[in-house]
């Protein structure tokens, strides 16, 4: 794992992708704090990461994007896959470089609070726990877009595939309003998730009658819980656009509520597409 991680930093910083993300990641702050903390004179330096969230959703899919999807397009995977090194060895090797590299602008922003301490009085718990949860809230859409880039070759269509993702997560509490108006809604949503579902295990296993036996147990499964418990429906319904708020943890962070549940969601996020990344690669090896 030390051998892949210090290539894929070196990776980094031997072209301009890393310098670019770190230089504009931390602009961004910067240039929000100035206008928030400097000019106006506000002491919450919390805000200045609430604004730059959506900035995130753009810039941490180009971080993300070639860690695997460039191995595939150079036919170098094979090679990687070949090597005397373990699947999560090569995930985690690869995922700690990229989170290094976002923690670079991550830890100069940390001094901003300081300077802040010269001109008033700061909260600095207020300060550092929102960038703790935002390092975390990073390092989960850095784990979603490892996952993403280990399904494709083209580094474009994976930076596009994990913007939309994380744009979706970003907007999941207007999608939770929109939806949640009745049993009915659930009812759809959860038939065109089970749809899409269907299809995926039927490329996954290259088996057309797996999804169709997924889809046909899973609308079977659906109608009767619709028939006789629709309040469940609407209940898990809620519960699984709950889980994929990806940035509720975070508004939490910014409010001043440091909650380990908050930190425990980041890191089941991270933990669980690690593990699918995994899969993924572990499926490719042996095809």
């Amino acid at each position: 794992m030390k051998a892949i991680f210090k290539r894929e930093t070196r990776s980094y910083f031997t072209s301009v992708v890393g310098y670019v993300i770190i230089a504009a990641t931390f602009a961004f702050i910067a240039l929000y704090y100035a206008a928030n903390n400097l000019i106006y004179g506000s002491p919450d330096f919390a805000v200045v990461l609430y604004s730059t969230l959506l900035v995130m959703l753009f810039i941490l899919p180009a971080l993300s994007m070639r860690s695997f999807a460039d191995e595939r397009r150079n036919k170098t995977d094979q090679l990687l896959l070949t090597s005397p090194v373990s699947i999560p060895a090569i995930v985690l090797g690869k995922y700690l470089a990229q989170l290094a590299v976002f923690a670079v602008p991550v830890a100069l922003a940390a001094v901003l609070p300081l300077t802040m301490g010269l001109f008033g009085t700061v909260s600095y718990v207020s300060a550092y726990a929102a960038l703790f949860g935002y390092f975390l809230a990073g390092a989960a859409c850095i784990a979603v877009g490892t996952f993403v880039s280990a399904l494709t070759e083209n580094q474009i269509l994976s930076y596009l595939a994990t913007f939309a993702v994380l744009l979706v997560c970003y907007m999941m509490n207007s999608i939770q309003t929109l939806f949640t108006s009745g049993n009915t809604m659930a009812f759809i949503v959860f038939g065109i998730v089970l749809a899409v579902a269907a299809v995926l295990v039927g490329l996954l296993c290259k088996n057309v009658t797996a999804g169709s036996a997924v889809f046909c147990v899973g609308a079977a499964a659906l109608v009767l819980l619709f028939r006789l418990r629709p309040a469940w429906l609407l209940e898990a319904f809620n519960a699984v656009l709950d889980a994929l708020a990806l940035f509720d943890p975070f508004l939490d962070f910014v409010g001043g509520m440091f909650t380990i549940s908050g930190v425990v969601y980041y890191f089941s996020v991270i933990a669980l597409f690690l593990f699918l990344t995994g899969q993924a690669l572990e499926r490719r090896r042996w095809n």
